[in-house]
């Protein structure tokens, strides 16, 4: 038992008004409530199995399952056509053209030592496209040569 008595405390809570901000969010919030609650619903239960049916694509999941179970030597593949644009960031000193070729052909040509067959394919594709951009350009440059 306490020898005083202590004096009964009234206490209030007062709330502070609310900011701009808040009231933003507050609305915000509240007027995304139905979709919020409609994903809430979706979720339950088997959620990883309807998130990974609608979030994820077909090119992700086919992109997962290659690398959870990967052909015989993919790894050291990767980690040398990687190397290859390591070693290429680093003979790029100076100009920014140099940071982007060197890295992007020191793996094209790494990426070709291993997968010569889709290299001779996208060479195939590019230089039929090269061509006919550099026909494109020709016709161009001909037609303003000729009208003036």
């Amino acid at each position: 038992l306490s020898l005083y008595s202590s004096p009964a405390r009234e206490t209030k809570y007062v709330e502070n008004p609310q900011t701009e901000l808040e009231e933003g969010v507050s609305r915000l919030r509240h007027a995304m409530e139905p979709y919020t609650a409609w994903c809430q619903m979706e979720l339950t239960g088997s959620s990883k199995v309807k998130v990974d049916r609608s979030l994820c694509s077909d090119f992700f999941s086919e992109g997962y399952e290659f690398l959870q179970k990967p052909p015989a030597g993919f790894y050291p593949r990767l980690g040398v056509i990687g190397f290859a644009g390591i070693i290429g960031l680093f003979l790029a000193r100076g100009s920014k053209i140099k940071k982007l070729v060197y890295p992007a052909g020191l793996m094209g040509i790494a990426t070709s030592m291993y997968y010569p067959q889709q290299a001779v394919a996208i060479a195939k594709v590019a230089g039929t496209q090269l061509y006919d951009w550099s026909l494109q350009g020709y016709i161009t440059v001909e037609s303003l040569w000729k009208d003036s």
